[in-house]
């Protein structure tokens, strides 16, 4: 997709923002207690970059897939480093102690469902904002390193483009920082859809 300008990336940077703070606010009415969003970083990155932003290409996280279809298509993925999962879930689960080593059926379960509600979050601004209609898929998720995670936007969407919109949105919870990642990846007519909904050639 080398056919940006500042124009285009003004936009995917309002895009991630508000997108970005829709899924906190969501986030916070999930866990009952106040969540603080400190100001998202949105870039536009090629794929093979970015394993760096969350730790390097063999660090260990966890990634929620969902794929988009509708009038805009192509995928979505909420990733969270280890740590980060393990504050969420020690919230969402009350305080309550938290594996050490891997997640138990019910801390996946709790990871799905917070990666889910941020997602979903996520595209109903994005609909609101463009007034087009699209169904996300039930939400996969996945733990393994980086580079193994990433490699399925790369194949899929590889052909078509090299690069996805990365949103790095960090809030606090009870005190304690937590990181989330968004990727955002839609196939080439809908990101030109997506410039055309929002006044940009």
């Amino acid at each position: 997709m080398g056919i940006f300008n500042e124009m285009h990336m003004d936009v995917l940077k309002e895009l991630g923002t508000i997108g970005s703070g829709n899924a906190v606010t969501s986030l916070a009415k999930m866990l009952g207690r106040k969540v603080e969003m400190h100001v998202p970083k949105v870039n536009f990155v090629e794929f093979k970059e970015i394993s760096a932003f969350i730790g390097g290409p063999e660090n260990i996280i966890v990634g929620i897939l969902v794929s988009i279809t509708g009038d805009i298509q192509g995928i979505m993925m909420f990733l969270l480093k280890m740590e980060s999962a393990r504050s969420l879930v020690r919230a969402m689960m009350g305080g309550a102690e938290v594996s050490e080593g891997d997640f138990t059926e019910i801390e996946l379960s709790a990871i799905q469902e917070i990666g889910n509600i941020m997602i979903s979050a996520y595209f109903s601004s994005l609909a609101g904002m463009m007034n087009k209609q699209f169904t996300p898929s039930p939400p996969f998720i996945s733990i393994d390193m980086a580079n193994a995670i990433l490699s399925v936007p790369a194949i899929e969407f590889g052909k078509v483009a090299d690069r996805a919109l990365f949103i790095e949105s960090s809030f606090s919870v009870n005190n304690v920082d937590v990181g989330g990642y968004f990727i955002l990846v839609p196939d080439l007519p809908s990101f030109q859809s997506i410039m055309r909904a929002l006044g940009v050639e």
